[in-house]
Formats: structure tokens, C-alpha cells, sequence
């Protein structure tokens, strides 16, 4: 590759870590090209770790890192990946013989067997190439899609299958029963990644890096869709809400520092005048009035949204220091409040196992409904709202076609002091099917809120 090449891919990376939620500045460029006119560019794994030391600044940003440089920066290209550099011409993926039939494929897994059993990392890369070579092919597909498939190839050699026979090898070398457990999922979930990485590789090949950067590269966790999260990703969201929180409080505190002076005294600033001979040279302010927001949360805990509203009360629970009051509701039809959850020195697993207690009869009839939902709070908690509160409506406003209840709401964002309501899908969705959310967004103020970092700075500008 030419130096202009080098350059060009070097620029496309970073471009590409960006739109997948990675914060590159130009520095960090500047500073990954120093780093890089130091490092032998033969030697990938060096390269790999030179880029990430400048550019990574989270551990939980390396396995998007790590996704994004393999697609730029790949092995090898065409079926030499599948090849070490020291097997003989040939004898990869298209070495004469059978590619996919019965004994193929027994022989293969045997190989797969041994190589998971004896966590062999260099046999079992040889092999997920070779695997979505052979048995992930999918030749003749028609314009604008991919001839290769990891789904496929793991359908076909099916190596879950295999989990209880590494157990057992594993326990004839020693193991217990509960760590060979461990350990044969930990290997096994590890090919698969590598399959897929295979697979994107020479997809990559076929549409270019920037296409499959696009479309098949998961974003960073703080900007993956609540909506779209697995369960793993579920939790690892939940472990970055207090460092959310942290951060927040910080800058918070820094700001409210940077403009604690209030209105210009100009009573005190004349008298202290006199001693300068009438020449203002020190300026008095009158001390700014602390204020804090009471804040009125209400949330659509059914279904997926229920995962939003988790993480936004969650969130609201570890900045409740920065709040006067907070009083917290759920539903689905019907209200019920679970402001007691959020008692100082909680158990965050403890919050969420009330919080999911609470949405089993947060329901009545089955079926989520804004306009019952509405008209019950403002009948049993019309307290709940005042000129000193604020009102935060989470949910995405999907009510089933049922009556809507507009005047309701609009009494309850007339009686507070400000009103919001964060819609967890994206904005393209909305007003589509039985969404309400143009006749809701009238009322109150709709934002669209899809991940953590708009959740983050969404709380940061409200406090």
C-alpha cells in the first residue's frame, strides 16, 4: 500500500471511530501519527496497540476499537487469512477436496474440539476463517448483499453443541465442575467473535470497510439504543450509570462555581467607588440564590421502554443530591408511585429488583395507556405537581389507539414549572402505527432519548 493509501485508511479509521461514538480530537490524531512513525508497520499487533493507547480513553471503548481496526487494518485479504505463515500453498479454504458435506464437517469439528479443549487462540483463528469459508459461503446472492455469513457457518457446524464435550476434556485435565463450566463458555463465546470478525473481514473485502462500519458495527455502549441493547449490554449500561453520575456532578459543580455571582449590586459597587475616587475599579454582585429542581417523574414501564425508564430513574437516583425533592411514578394504565425506592444509601441491585417488582402491577388491563394512566395521576396525586416542580414524562408515547387524555396533561404541565418527555425511539418512528407523540409533543416538550449519552446531557441542561 502507498503512503497516500496508508494515509487514506488511517484518516477513514478515525473517521470511522468517531461515527461509532469514539471522542477522537485532532490531537489524538496528530499524536496516533507520532506514535505510529515509531512503530514497524509489519508488525500488526504492535500497530493495533499503538493506535489504541492514543485514541482509546475507556476500557469499554476497545472492543468497538478493536471491531473498526480489524475491518481497516485486516490479517491478510482473500483466503490467505485463512493460512498461517507457515502452511504450504494450498491449504487453505481452497484446497482441493470437499468443502461441506458429512464427513467434512465431522472432521472439522473434531479439530474445533481440540483446539477449544486445549485453548489453543492461533488454531482456533486459522479455524473461524476457515470455517466461514467453507461453510458460510453464500455465492449467488443477488445485488447489495453479502456473499458471506457468520450466521450461517454457525448454524452449519453448530459449535454450542460441542460445550459438553470440552466440559469433560476440561475435567480430565483437572478442572472443577463449576470452572470448566465457566471456562468452556468463556472459549466458546470467544470463536464465535472470531467467526464474526471473519466474516466482517471479507464482507469489508467485497463493499469496502466504510460500508460494514456502517451497518454492522455495534456503537459504543453510552451510545447503543436502549431499545436495540441485548442483555449483556443491559448490564454493562448499568455499571456506567454512577461514573455517568460522577461526571455529571462534576461539571455541574464546576459550572454552578464559574457563575455562582449573582446580579451586579450597584449600591455596594458606587460606595466602594469612593475610596478609588469614584472609579469603579472592584465590582459588587448581590450572592445568587441557590436552586434546586423538585422534580415529578412519570414512566412508561411496558415492555422494552421499561429498560429506559429504569435507566433514567436510575440516573435521577445516584444525582438525587442535586435535587431539592424527587418523587418518582410507573405505569402502564394505571399509576403507582415508587418514590420510596429512592432512600439514601440504596443498593442500586436492590433498586432495580423493587423497580422491576413494582411494573407486575403497575398494569390493570394488559395494555399501556397514556390517557388512563394521565387521568389517574391527576385524580390521586394532585399534589404531586406545584409551581416549585418539574415534570418528566419517559416513554414513546405509544398508547394503543386508546383516548389520549390531552387535557389532563395539559393541566399537569400547566401546574408545574416546567414539563418535559423523553421518547426512547427515534424520531422517524414517531407518529407512526398508534404513536401520539406529535399530539403529545404539543403539551409537553418531546426529546428523543435513545441512549446514555443523550440521557446524560439531557439531565445535565434540565439541572
Amino acid at each position: 500500500m502507498s503512503r497516500s493509501g496508508l494515509l487514506d485508511r488511517h484518516l477513514a479509521f478515525l473517521e470511522a471511530l468517531r461515527a461509532a461514538g469514539l471522542p477522537v480530537s485532532l490531537a489524538e490524531d496528530l499524536d496516533a501519527v507520532t506514535a505510529l512513525q515509531a512503530l514497524p508497520w509489519d508488525d500488526r499487533a504492535t500497530l493495533r496497540e499503538g493506535y489504541a493507547a492514543t485514541l482509546v480513553k475507556k476500557p469499554s471503548f476497545r472492543p468497538t476499537f478493536d471491531t473498526l481496526f480489524d475491518l481497516y487494518f485486516p490479517r491478510l485479504v482473500g483466503a490467505g487469512a485463512d493460512r498461517g505463515p507457515d502452511d504450504e500453498a494450498g491449504a487453505g479454504e481452497d484446497a482441493p477436496g470437499p468443502r461441506d458435506n458429512g464427513p467434512a464437517l465431522a472432521a472439522f469439528r473434531e479439530q474445533l474440539l481440540d483446539a477449544l479443549a486445549a485453548g489453543d487462540q492461533q488454531t482456533l483463528a486459522r479455524l473461524a476463517a476457515e470455517m466461514v469459508g467453507r461453510f458460510g459461503a453464500m455465492p449467488g446472492r443477488g445485488p447489495g448483499l453479502s456473499s458471506w455469513s457468520a450466521y450461517t457457518a454457525l448454524q452449519r457446524v453448530a459449535p454450542s453443541e460441542l460445550v459438553d464435550k470440552i466440559v469433560a476434556a476440561l475435567l480430565a485435565q483437572g478442572r472443577t465442575g463449576e470452572e470448566a463450566q465457566r471456562v468452556a463458555g468463556r472459549r466458546l463465546g470467544g470463536f464465535t467473535g472470531m467467526v464474526e470478525d471473519d466474516a466482517r473481514r471479507r464482507i469489508a473485502e467485497e463493499k469496502g470497510p466504510d460500508h460494514v462500519a456502517k451497518v454492522a458495527v455495534r456503537p459504543t455502549i453510552d451510545r447503543l439504543d436502549f431499545l436495540q441493547a441485548r442483555r449483556s449490554d443491559l448490564e454493562e449500561m448499568r455499571r456506567e450509570i454512577y461514573p455517568l453520575a460522577r461526571r455529571l456532578a462534576t461539571r455541574m459543580t464546576q459550572e454552578h462555581h464559574a457563575h455562582r455571582r449573582g446580579a451586579l449590586d450597584f449600591r455596594r459597587t458606587v460606595r466602594a467607588s469612593l475610596s478609588t475616587g469614584g472609579v469603579p475599579l472592584t465590582t459588587h454582585h448581590k450572592p445568587k440564590r441557590p436552586h434546586r429542581t423538585e422534580l415529578v417523574v412519570l414512566c412508561d414501564v411496558s415492555g422494552s421502554v421499561a429498560n429506559f425508564a429504569q435507566f433514567t430513574l436510575l440516573l435521577v437516583f445516584a444525582l438525587r443530591d442535586q435535587f431539592q425533592k424527587v418523587r418518582a411514578f410507573t405505569f402502564i394504565d394505571h399509576v403507582h408511585e415508587v418514590t420510596q425506592h429512592f432512600r439514601p444509601g440504596a443498593d442500586v441491585a436492590d433498586v432495580m429488583a423493587d423497580l422491576a417488582a413494582s411494573t407486575s402491577h403497575a398494569a390493570l388491563w394488559g395494555r399501556t395507556n397514556y390517557g388512563r394512566a394521565f387521568t389517574k395521576f391527576a385524580e390521586e396525586h394532585p399534589d404531586a405537581l406545584g409551581p416549585k416542580s418539574s415534570l418528566l414524562v419517559l416513554g414513546d408515547a405509544r398508547s394503543n389507539y386508546s383516548d389520549l387524555a390531552l387535557g389532563p396533561l395539559k393541566e399537569m404541565a400547566a401546574t408545574a414549572r416546567h414539563s418535559w418527555w423523553l421518547n426512547p425511539e427515534h424520531r422517524r418512528h414517531w407518529d407512526t402505527g398508534d404513536s401520539a407523540a406529535r399530539a403529545y409533543g404539543e403539551v409537553v416538550p418531546m426529546a428523543e432519548c435513545r441512549n446514555l449519552t443523550q440521557l446524560g446531557e439531557f439531565v445535565h441542561d434540565i439541572l
